[in-house]
């Protein structure tokens, strides 16, 4: 699934060409994804300019003149990209954006698990898919004190609890693990049971994995592409998530292994990590 980083590229790579461009038409070719599309709705859009681009989660937010903002969400295989206006419909092609540029948004999304919608710019916030959540992990607020805080009270191994959206949102399993790693936090670590300079070290740490990934363009693992159909380039870059069975980068003698939490794949070193 797509994580923080790759929909900040995503963002990035479509600000540019989109701002200040017009959507002329809405097509709905198949309105069936993780929450049917509602054409009514989208149509409110037509007519309207793009006049920013911002990222909420792993939510794209597309905000046009007029109050209106489109919401995306890629799920775990969407791909929003720009094509040709007359290029024609690819497989699993949901829903198209006609641009008065002579471009065209396609979403596409083999898998459904994607979400696009139109709301109220000014009530987005409030938003059932944005109220409940968390901090931003690139937001001048994050550090290890405001963890160290969230924390309080709860038991939680810390991977589960860096990927719960209600405390910090966009940190996926990948990043999760790679940040731990770089952390040296074991991934099974109650949070009762880390110290408050460690909360330092973790915070910096997710920082810096995001940042980097961002940089580089994301984890195109399988299906990421940014808005220009370019592929990432971190998975080179990942210490150790999909990595079983190789030696720590950090040279301990160990080899990186695979542990199940929550239903999630999960790799660490467990010379390194305490």
């Amino acid at each position: 699934m797509p994580e923080l980083p790759e929909v900040e590229v995503l963002r990035r790579s479509l600000e540019r060409p989109l701002i200040g461009d017009r959507f002329e038409a809405v097509r709905v070719h198949f309105p069936t994804l993780r929450e049917p599309l509602c054409e009514r709705r989208l149509r409110r859009l037509e007519g309207r300019r793009v006049v920013g681009l911002r990222r909420r989660a792993k939510y794209l937010w597309i905000d046009a003149s007029g109050g209106e903002t489109l919401v995306v969400h890629l799920g775990m295989s969407g791909r929003l990209t720009l094509v040709d206006r007359v290029a024609p419909l690819v497989d699993h092609e949901h829903l198209g954006f006609e641009l008065a540029s002579g471009r065209r948004l396609r979403f596409r999304d083999p898998r459904r698990f994607g979400v696009a919608f139109v709301a109220s710019t000014a009530g987005l916030d409030r938003d059932r898919h944005f109220r409940h959540l968390g901090v931003e992990p690139l937001a001048p607020g994050f550090d290890g004190a405001h963890l160290a805080d969230l924390a309080r009270r709860r038991t939680a191994p810390v991977k589960s609890f860096l990927m719960d959206a209600s405390v910090v949102v966009g940190v996926g399993n990948i990043y999760a693990s790679e940040a731990l790693y770089r952390a040296r936090i074991h991934p099974r670590r109650s949070v009762a049971r880390i110290a408050r300079r460690r909360f330092d070290v973790l915070a910096g740490a997710v920082r810096e994995v995001l940042g980097e990934a961002i940089e580089q363009g994301g984890t195109t693992l399988n299906d990421f592409a940014d808005g220009e159909g370019n592929s990432g380039y971190f998975q080179v870059s990942l210490d150790v998530y999909d990595r079983e069975g190789q030696a720590c980068p950090a040279g301990c003698g160990a080899s990186i292994r695979r542990i199940v939490t929550s239903n999630r794949s999960t790799y660490y070193c467990p010379r390194c990590q305490r």
